[in-house]
């Protein structure tokens, strides 16, 4: 048996870690099953947001009739498009697998790693099948893999996940998304723009349940201008004849309520399943460990990311609090300050963004307006559109800014949909996290003008609309 300080298991954001212990002069063990960096590197955000971009290019050429602006799209080599970022991909991936390979202070042990006993893995499948690692400290970095609903049929048919998906060399001719989320909303965006058509299905009222109910509106209501939505349907069948895949769809009840609508069926020459992801928690034997689970697998962690295990910690998405690369790195750096530093300090997600890199684009961060309403809480918020600004009129740009406060002035949180949104959100979040947490850090601070940042400043400086009442409250400060 090998026996090692520190271990990780995975090597995506839990690699920051094992460096940090490295250079606190411990002996390091990296276990990986699949192509080093993680699934960001391999299988999401670096190779959909690089493919994302191409349709954005796309995009940007189509629009330019609307700016007087002649243009014609002779060809587009979407294999080409595919192969060459899957190659940087690849490239990226074996840089990072030479570099432990070549350290004298990192081990990797390439495999299916499972835990025998306390602080003890063994690789059950790979190249290193057989090897048995013992650690002083084990951290579980494992990640998530696509989630497959219960649908029926569906282990008779051919589909792709976003795995596969980010791999085809030719677009499908016509699309079905089961599933209404961030990775369909991209998925379609990229594949729609470059000819594919597209149909998705989604149990929620909305797509991108997730975020706030104006924004996740707009977002839908811009999208069945683009394709066809069948929002508030759940999957419940689906077959394949002929080269054809079909899905039955039936009205979903989500909450109260009656449901309205009808069964709904569409076919398309490819499926793909975008209907969220399940912690890889099963395949690592988690019981032998004494790590604990919640009721979806993901790994139960306090405040300070330790597990229920001594000497067992985790991070990342198989933790389950965001399924965000940016908020696997926070926790890694929270992970290697409370292993290797003077004094535990438990993970701060007060200010946690996200982005969907679709078009339009939609960003956030803190609360959202449903969620304070259900809480009975106090709060103030506003819209403010970027047509309303020079450079947004500019750019003919659609969209707006939605920020939430409470009654002193207190950001509670901000959306956006529009150009630019992942961008224009970060002025919030550094104002919620390193300013004073209100409205005076956005209004007290000069905007270029006429910069895109101004729809933001103005959604902060106006007059906000008291808990969704009808009467104004301006925060005076």
């Amino acid at each position: 048996m090998d026996e090692v300080e520190f271990l990780v298991i995975g090597s995506g954001s839990g690699l920051d870690v094992a460096n940090v212990a490295v250079n606190n002069g411990q002996s390091v063990a990296v276990v990986e099953k699949g192509p080093l960096g993680g699934t960001c590197l391999n299988r999401g955000c670096i190779p959909s947001k690089m493919l994302l971009y191409h349709a954005d290019v796309l995009e940007t050429v189509e629009r330019a009739g609307e700016f007087q602006i002649k243009t014609e799209v002779t060809g587009v080599d979407f294999a080409g498009i595919v192969r060459e970022v899957n190659e940087d991909v690849r490239e990226d991936a074996e840089s990072i697998r030479r570099g432990l390979r070549s350290s004298d202070r990192h081990a990797l042990y390439e495999g299916e790693g499972r835990f025998v006993d306390e602080r003890t893995v063994e690789i059950a499948a790979g190249e290193d099948e057989g090897a048995r690692i013992r650690a002083e400290t084990v951290l579980i970095a494992a990640g998530t893999r696509p989630a497959v609903p219960d649908i029926d049929g569906i282990e008779a048919v051919e589909y792709l996940t976003s795995t596969e998906a980010l791999q085809l060399e030719t677009p499908p001719e016509h699309l079905v998304i089961v599933g209404g989320g961030y990775i369909a909303a991209e998925l379609a965006h990229f594949f729609g723009t470059f000819g594919s058509e597209v149909t998705i299905i989604g149990r929620r009222p909305n797509l991108l349940p997730e975020a706030d109910e104006a924004v996740a509106a707009a977002f839908t209501e811009r999208y069945a201008e683009r394709f066809t939505v069948h929002a508030g349907h759940a999957a419940t069948a689906v077959s394949e004849s002929g080269g054809a895949v079909t899905v039955e769809a039936e009205p979903y009840e989500y909450g109260e309520g009656v449901v309205e609508g009808e069964t709904v069926t569409a076919s398309g020459d490819a499926l793909l399943v975008a209907a969220g992801r399940v912690p890889n928690s099963d395949t690592l034997n988690l019981e032998a460990a004494g790590v604990e689970t919640d009721e979806r697998g993901f790994v139960e962690t306090d405040e300070y990311l330790r597990t229920t295990a001594e000497g067992v910690w985790a991070l990342g998405d198989i933790v389950g609090e965001y399924l965000l690369k940016h908020s696997a790195n926070h926790e890694a750096g929270a992970v290697a300050q409370n292993v290797f530093g003077d004094e535990l300090r438990p993970v701060d997600y007060s200010a946690m963004p996200f982005a969907v890199f679709a078009s339009p684009e939609v960003a956030g961060v803190g609360a959202l307006e449903q969620d304070l309403r259900e809480e009975g809480r106090e709060y103030a918020t506003r819209t403010y559109r970027y047509e309303d600004t020079a450079r947004g009129s500019a750019m003919k740009a659609e969209g707006f800014v939605k920020p939430i406060i409470d009654l002193d002035g207190e950001i509670l949180g901000c959306h956006v949909i529009g150009p630019e949104a992942s961008n224009l959100v970060q002025e919030v979040v550094v104002a919620m996290t390193a300013g004073s947490g209100t409205v005076q850090d956005i209004r007290q601070s000069v905007h270029i003008h006429p910069a895109l940042s101004e729809v933001v400043q103005r959604a902060f400086a106006g007059q906000f609309t008291r808990g969704g009442h009808s009467h104004a409250h301006e925060h005076s400060g």
